[in-house]
């Protein structure tokens, strides 16, 4: 099947699923497969770019991680601050625009200064926007939408009210939701903004997902028919 420009997604949403498996199959540690992982999303942006796709955004860390080990959450706050401070020229000379969504404060200072200065230098660019989800999670954002809208002093709320309190509110709802390691579930993220997503879910995981797999499943997403609750 020959991969269509008409009928590509406009925003992929990518669950990056798989990273500490990947790594035990190994016998490796678990932030080693974290580190794969980051490789892993270079290649997915790469993909991005060369099939014309205009949003890309990675849940990177979910309001449910910090239930995790304090190595293993360290160990992803180093791998995102040397991510961003070894991509900062990348993303300006490929012309990526680059924010993020969630709550940034529980994060280290310099973690958060390094994404705000590369936001800043990148805020011009519209050839592709990279979205990284950070301490976000679908609930956490509709109940702060919704306590945003309360202090506004609004007594009725529409569809409308909400998405344009949420942290999504600058761009398009995902067209393709993607999870890999074959898990099949939404794990808390962009849940309002879903509400019409394609999913798909391969089984194979995170850090070994390169152009091969984004290919294969730009194919599976344009063999889907999109009825938004229709009849065609």
């Amino acid at each position: 099947m020959k991969i269509l420009e008409s009928r590509m997604p406009q925003h992929i949403a990518i669950i990056m699923d798989g990273n500490g498996r990947w790594a035990i199959r190994r016998g490796l540690s678990r932030n080693l497969g974290h580190k794969a992982g980051v490789d892993a999303i270079k290649r997915a942006i790469d993909s991005c770019i060369k099939f014309g796709i205009k949003y890309c955004t990675f849940f990177a860390f979910s309001t449910e991680n910090w239930k995790r080990s304090k190595e293993e959450i360290d160990g992803i706050f180093s791998l995102v601050r040397d991510y961003l401070r070894s991509n900062a020229n990348y993303f300006v000379e490929k012309q990526i625009k680059v924010e993020s969504i969630g709550v940034l404060e529980p994060f280290p200072q310099d973690l958060i200064q390094s994404l705000e200065e590369l936001k800043q230098k990148t805020k011009q660019f519209n050839r592709l926007t990279v979205v990284f989800a950070l301490n976000y999670g679908g609930r956490d954002d509709l109940v702060r939408a919704c306590n945003k809208l309360i202090s506004q002093g609004k007594e009725h709320v529409t569809a409308e009210d909400i998405a344009a309190s949420l942290d999504t509110k600058s761009f398009p709802d995902p067209d393709f939701v993607i999870r890999t390691s074959g898990e099949q579930r939404l794990s808390n993220f962009m849940l309002y903004q879903m509400a019409y997503s394609e999913l798909y879910f391969p089984k194979i995981y995170w850090p070994a997902f390169n152009e091969k797999h984004f290919k294969k499943a730009i194919k599976k997403f344009q063999k889907r028919e999109r009825r938004y609750g229709g009849i065609k």
